[in-house]
């Protein structure tokens, strides 16, 4: 039985006429940058975060770096983040010359939020926190830090399209919010997207003109900006399955909770969901002893795993000019050693996870 981590064939076939329907109706529009399908589906996800504004843009990345540009962060300034995460989050604070400051984490692999005060100062002016896996942090107690020493706050927010938290989505309590639509995230294109959400018009208008070369009218630019512009096609694939995004979560849901019910051994340990949230399950991480052992039986057998991530950003080469060293935040260092990600997309059959939960219980044995 060979078991693939990725869905994206099994979802093209899936949807495959209504793909093909989307992408003639687009490139027979004529209009392919900017269009209504832009404007729509912004409407549409401002209505489905319960937030007044919406940007399109191409990439979570430009979403995280444009949110910065807006809110004046700029070089020499500090920014609170956690070491595990994707590393556009902190390449992001880099780019706009701001130095990224990083604090361990959970069990969750989310942000300790009780370790970040002790990392502000004069120079601190954001927190950027991660909402890894799609399980979103604990915002009431950043917001009230926050508050105390006047700084903003953007969410990573990359993975957690569906998540909510105390009923609360993501941008409830952040200046913006941003997310991806990258083809491997719960909401998604077929190629690279993103898109930024707030209820702050000055924010709005500043990024909806920059993402277009600053363009006011086509022979009027008010600042130099650039392109990071979300095309027609992917915005129309996207709105589509805007309206999908919550039957995926439940399936993904299903497929996590059959792993929790057939995998029997104390040497892998699942991350701990909240009765009061909701995840979208961007990713399945686990924490396993002996990960790499494992990831090469299940590898022998025919099952794809991945590990997201095995270093964290503290110890990755691009982060050596900011002075971080092995041992400074253990907490990651331990986690990262033992995080894998079991296929558990939303087509896989009954059968094949069971199948899986039995290499795990096997190899263990």
């Amino acid at each position: 039985m060979k078991i693939e981590f990725i869905d994206l064939k099994a979802r093209y076939i899936d949807e495959k006429e209504q793909l093909n329907k989307i992408f003639n109706e687009v490139l027979e529009s004529g209009q392919l940058i900017l269009s209504d399908k832009n404007t729509n589906l912004e409407k549409n996800l401002s209505e489905y975060l319960k937030k007044k504004y919406c940007v399109t843009l191409n990439s979570g990345t430009d979403a995280l770096m444009l949110s910065l540009w807006a809110l004046n962060i700029k070089k020499g300034d500090e920014v609170i983040t956690p070491t595990v995460s994707f590393i556009a989050t902190a390449a992001a604070i880099d780019h706009i010359g701001a130095k990224p400051v990083f604090v361990d984490v959970n069990e969750d692999l989310n942000i300790d939020v009780e370790k970040i005060e002790e990392k502000i100062n004069d120079k601190t002016k954001a927190i950027v926190p991660v909402h890894w896996t799609g399980k979103m942090c604990d915002m009431e107690k950043i917001k009230d830090i926050a508050q105390k020493y006047n700084l903003k706050i953007i969410e990573d927010a990359a993975q957690a399209i569906g998540s909510e938290l105390e009923n609360k989505k993501p941008g409830y309590y952040s200046d913006i919010a941003t997310f991806s639509t990258h083809p491997l995230k719960i909401l998604n294109g077929v190629g690279d997207g993103g898109f930024l959400i707030t209820n702050d018009k000055e924010i709005y208008e500043k990024i909806y003109k920059y993402r277009n070369h600053g363009v006011v009218t086509r022979d009027n630019y008010e600042f130099y900006g650039v392109n990071s512009r979300m095309d027609a096609l992917s915005a129309s694939i996207v709105h589509y399955r805007l309206d999908r995004t919550k039957t995926l979560i439940e399936k993904r849901k299903r497929n996590i909770d059959l792993y929790k019910s057939n995998i029997k051994t104390n040497n892998f340990k699942f991350i701990e969901h909240k009765k009061n949230e909701i995840e979208s399950h961007t990713m399945f991480v686990s924490i396993a002893e002996d990960r790499d052992g494992l990831q090469k039986y299940l590898s022998e057998n025919d099952v794809q795993s991945l590990v997201y991530y095995g270093t964290p950003l503290h110890l990755q080469n691009a982060s050596k000019k900011h002075g971080y060293k092995k041992g400074d935040f253990p907490n990651a260092e331990y986690l990262c050693d033992r995080v894998i990600s079991l296929p558990f997309h939303q087509y896989l059959e009954e059968d094949e996870i069971l199948f899986v939960s039995d290499l795990v219980n096997k190899y263990y044995k």
